[in-house]
């Protein structure tokens, strides 16, 4: 594959995953929660997290991230905490209701999703799923 077969292959990606993405938000369109927000719970669910490191696996500034978590915090759905190695580390914490709520949009995107994979053909859905391993890889790296 050539550079500008790369440079075309990144610019549909990015399109596309763009689409993508919109659809997605459609699900959680009017609830009282944010896109972001919600991405926020997502990056809580295998525990407590620094907030330095929430400001930074979500591309923000310190201060624009405590602002998602100060309304998070008000709304019952995180509770703040300290590092137990270091008292003067901010930590966040899922509550039970934050990963009720954030259990509910997932079963509402999965739903959606599975709707919109529903209408594409047999070889479509096959496609899409040898490509998820790839797609994975590039989300993580």
């Amino acid at each position: 594959m050539t550079t500008d077969d790369t440079g075309r292959l990144a610019e549909n990606l990015s399109r596309e995953l763009r689409h993508i993405v919109m659809l997605l938000r459609r699900t959680t369109a009017g609830q009282p929660v944010t896109v972001q927000q919600y991405s926020v719970l997502g990056s809580l669910e295998n525990g407590a997290c620094r907030m330095t490191a929430l400001a930074e696996e979500h591309g923000v500034q310190l201060p624009t991230m405590s602002v998602q978590v100060n309304r998070l915090e008000e709304a019952g759905l995180v509770a703040r905490g300290t590092d137990a190695s270091d008292a003067r580390v901010r930590t966040v914490e899922l509550t039970g209701e934050g990963r009720d709520r954030l259990r509910a949009v997932r079963r509402a995107r999965i739903a959606y999703l599975s709707g919109r994979l529903g209408a594409l053909t047999p070889e479509e859905r096959a496609a899409i799923a040898r490509a998820l391993p790839a797609l994975a890889k590039l989300g993580r790296s």
